[in-house]
C-alpha cells in the first residue's frame, strides 16, 4: 500500500493535490494544519511512506513538522511545498530533513513524478536484500545489513539520502564523483529539480561526518565538478 500524508491549509491545493495523488494509486491522508498532521502520523503509528509538507502554515508551521516527522523516522519520504521565489526555504526544508521540495505553482506530472521518484526509493531501501560486506574507511564502518554507519564505534543518525550519499562515497573511494553523477543516483535519471539539492545535502551530512565540518577532511569538494571521499590518510 502507498501511503501519503498530505499537510497543506489551503483546500483548493490539497484537493488538487489528494484528487492527483489517488489518481496515480496512493492512498491518501490529508489534514489541514501541522498540528493534525503530527497527531495523525502518531495514530497510524508512522504508517507512511511520504509526507507532503506545504511550509507556510498557520500554527506549527511545515518546518517544525518535517523536524519532527525526520525525528521520529529515517526512512520516511519527506516532500516540502515551496513558494517559488523562496530559494532559502528550500534549502531549510532540506537541511531540516526534507527529501526533495516542489515549488508551487505545479503540474499534476511534476507532483507525481516527484512522489513516485521519492516513493520509489523509500520501497527499495526497505525492500531490497543487503549485502552483508561491511564498508571501512578510515574510523568509519558502515553495515549494509543493518544500515548503520558508525564513526569511532559511534552510530551516525542518517536519513535514507544520507545514508545512499555514503554508501556512494564508501564504494568509490578517492574518486571523483561529478554533482549530476550523484543526483542521477540518489535521486534518479528523471529528477525535475536542481543539481542544488545535491549540494545542500552534502552540507548536511558534513555537519554529522566532519570532525570540523567548515574545514571538511573527508567529503572533499573538488570546485568545478562535485565531491570526493578521502578516508582522511
Amino acid at each position: 500500500m502507498k501511503r501519503i500524508l498530505v499537510c497543506e491549509d489551503e483546500d483548493a491545493i490539497r484537493d488538487f493535490v489528494v484528487i492527483n495523488l489517488e489518481r496515480s494509486g496512493y492512498t491518501v491522508v490529508d489534514v489541514s494544519c501541522g498540528e493534525d498532521a503530527l497527531r495523525v502520523f502518531e495514530e497510524q503509528h508512522g504508517d507512511f511512506d511520504i509526507a507532503l509538507l506545504d511550509i507556510m502554515m498557520p500554527g506549527i508551521d511545515g518546518f517544525e513538522v518535517c523536524k519532527k516527522l525526520r525525528e521520529k523516522s529515517s526512512t520516511i519520504g519527506i516532500i516540502m511545498l515551496t513558494a517559488k521565489t523562496q530559494e532559502m526555504d528550500k534549502v531549510r526544508g532540506l537541511m531540516l530533513g526534507a527529501d526533495d521540495y516542489v515549488a508551487k505553482p505545479f503540474s499534476p506530472s511534476e507532483l507525481v513524478a516527484r512522489v513516485d521518484a521519492i516513493y520509489r526509493r523509500v520501497n527499495m531501501m526497505v525492500n531490497q536484500p543487503q549485502q552483508i560486506k561491511t564498508i571501512v574507511s578510515g574510523p568509519f564502518e558502515l553495515n549494509p545489513k543493518s544500515r548503520i554507519l558508525s564513526k569511532n564505534g559511534v552510530p551516525i543518525d542518517l536519513t535514507q539520502v544520507e545514508y545512499q550519499i555514503m554508501e556512494m562515497f564508501l564504494k568509490n573511494q578517492n574518486i571523483a564523483l561529478d554533482r549530476t553523477q550523484i543526483l542521477n543516483q540518489i535521486w534518479g535519471d528523471n529528477y525535475y529539480g536542481d543539481v542544488k539539492i545535491v549540494d545542500v545535502n552534502i552540507r548536511r551530512l558534513r555537519m554529522k561526518v566532519e570532525d570540523e565540518p567548515s574545514s571538511p577532511k573527508y567529503i572533499q569538494t573538488i570546485w568545478g565538478f562535485g565531491y570526493k571521499w578521502s578516508n582522511g590518510n
